[in-house]
């Protein structure tokens, strides 16, 4: 879609042209967000605070799967065991190598980068359905291998215990101080994601996605690219599963299962493939709906009295399921494309066409 500019606006370089935020206003409304984020733990309720913390950390996840998916259009089912990976790796460098958070968080990412490059072999040589299948094998081989290899170790299906991350002495043990960390996680994996997709590497990976053969006429080598693809989607996948294992202080193998690996993937069609926003969008909605059938589960239950047994569990799936049909037929390029129409129409007033 063209970018509209408003009248009068031109682009007089080359770099106001690539330029994201434009005008010294979005800047100040840009930075007042962020500051306001970072002052939530000041006025916001402990629940309030850990929602901000777990749509943040879904973000990360989500975001690395839309370079994957959005970007490269290679479909994947298994993102949320590329965050076990992540969560056990950090744990482990923790607990017996005794390193900082900091490290263990980036070598979580890395680590993780490294086992997706094994699962994303097989889209060297299969797309569509067959690499679904692919991918869906990490969704089983992560988790068995969790419970049953190096059991003195892993501890088997018990899991592990993850210690409290520690930074210059100060502990983030409650979700009011967490929440610095996950916000500024987020806030470099945003800027990379956006700036990856504006790159050479972004522009080849949309090739791929496109018309693979095409862009391999062109010059782009496929065996290349798509195995970056799955490398960046791992190390997202692994910071958000390192960063979430530290939040609840435990992992094991069914901590993220394939039903969250689902979610993601649900999450970034409600955003929108493609686009910078729509991991946030997406994650944002689909998590409120999450604590939306949280809300009203007491309410079902004292309606239905005889589903009182798993109401809340089996509600949370019908509203994002209900929420994905909806998505699907009525706006299928999800929110983002809709916020591009909602700023073109403004930008464009008062012509209506």
């Amino acid at each position: 879609m063209a970018v509209l500019r408003p009248a009068g606006e031109f682009d007089e370089s080359y770099a106001y042209d690539m330029a994201t935020i434009r005008r010294p206003w979005q800047w100040v409304l840009l930075i007042a967000f962020v500051a306001g984020l970072y002052a939530l733990p000041l006025f916001a309720s402990q629940s309030l605070v850990s929602l901000i913390n777990r749509i943040g950390i879904t973000i990360i996840a989500v975001q690395g799967l839309n370079l994957l998916t959005g970007y490269t259009g290679q479909i994947s089912l298994g993102q949320a065991a590329f965050m076990t990976t992540g969560g056990y790796i950090s744990a482990l460098l923790m607990k017996e190598m005794g390193l900082p958070f900091p490290v263990t968080l980036v070598l979580a990412g890395l680590g993780t980068g490294l086992v997706g490059l094994l699962f994303g072999l097989p889209s060297l040589r299969v797309k569509g359905f067959y690499l679904v299948m692919a991918t869906l094998a990490a969704q089983f081989i992560i988790p068995w291998f969790t419970r049953n290899a190096f059991r003195d170790l892993l501890n088997g299906a018990q899991g592990l215990n993850v210690p409290v991350p520690v930074i210059f002495g100060l502990r983030f043990d409650e979700p009011q101080s967490y929440l610095y960390l996950t916000l500024t996680v987020l806030v470099v994996t945003t800027v990379v994601a956006h700036n990856v997709a504006r790159s050479r590497l972004g522009r080849a990976f949309v090739s791929i996605r496109d018309h693979d053969l095409a862009a391999e006429l062109l010059g782009v080598n496929p065996f290349k690219y798509k195995l970056q693809a799955f490398f960046l989607a791992a190390v997202y996948a692994g910071l958000a599963g390192a960063l979430s294992a530290h939040q609840l202080r435990h992992i094991n193998s069914e901590t993220f299962n394939l039903t969250d690996s689902v979610f993601l993937l649900g999450m970034l069609i409600v955003g929108g493939l493609g686009t910078s926003l729509g991991p946030i969008l997406g994650a944002i909605l689909v998590e409120l709906l999450i604590e939306a059938a949280t809300l009203v589960g007491p309410l079902f239950v004292q309606a239905f009295p005889s589903t009182a047994a798993g109401a809340v569990q089996a509600l949370r799936p019908l509203f994002f399921g209900v929420a994905l049909m909806l998505f699907l037929i009525f706006e299928p390029k999800g929110l983002a494309h809709r916020w591009q129409l909602i700023k073109a129409a403004w930008r464009l007033r008062p012509f209506s066409h």
